[in-house]
């Protein structure tokens, strides 16, 4: 796709995430990378049902801006992934409900904080590390996820929810709304007894 395609695919995945109830009033951010190895980021502030390809922040690995209107501040910590994982193509951070929910519990493995019970979560996204809280926009939360970056797919920021990557927008936002849906399944099932898949069960599904 060209810049204007990816631009436009923003636009109808942020009105998608919204419309789905994942993204609420003016929470979450997307980007991509372009070609020219700069960035396509949602402006802050923004509703991501309301975005305007035009208005989009376009903006330098550097954080440095070309066009459009200001970028969300949380761009810096997408900018920290892009930097440290080469197969980052883009990245989707929401307050969905309940990977945010998850991401207030206390006694989380803060290695892999969703056990895997279904397949997919396995195939699509790997483990999920927790990165300590920090107020939004802090950089200490790019610091952290640089150094995390190249083992994972995605993330979950305590007290405020998940980061999710792929290798295209799409692919990520696939990733993100398979995590949101193993976490919906981890409060279903609540405290009931469940079977987790093996080891054994785990690296059939890794290889």
């Amino acid at each position: 796709m060209n810049e204007q395609q990816m631009r436009e695919a923003m636009v109808r995945l942020g009105r998608s995430f919204f419309q789905r109830g994942y993204a609420t009033g003016s929470a979450g951010n997307l980007s991509l990378l372009l070609d020219d190895n700069t960035l396509l980021a949602t402006p802050t502030g923004s509703c991501l049902g309301e975005l305007q390809a035009e208005s989009l922040s376009k903006v330098t690995m550097d954080g440095e801006l070309i066009s459009g209107d200001k970028p969300s501040k949380e761009v810096s910590f997408h900018r920290a992934l892009y930097l440290n994982n080469p197969r980052c193509k883009a990245v989707v951070h929401l307050h969905c409900l309940y990977l945010t929910a998850l991401s207030c519990l206390e006694n989380l493995d803060r290695d892999n904080c969703i056990r895997p019970f279904t397949p997919y979560v396995v195939m699509k996204i790997g483990e999920v590390p927790v990165v300590p809280y920090f107020r939004p926009g802090d950089g200490r939360l790019g610091e952290h996820l640089a150094r995390l970056a190249p083992d994972y797919r995605a993330f979950l920021l305590a007290n405020h929810g998940p980061v999710v990557t792929g290798n295209s927008l799409q692919e990520a936002a696939d990733n993100l709304e398979e995590l949101e849906e193993t976490a919906r399944l981890m409060f279903i099932l609540g405290d009931r007894p469940v079977r987790y898949l093996t080891p054994e069960e785990i690296a059939e599904l890794r290889n």
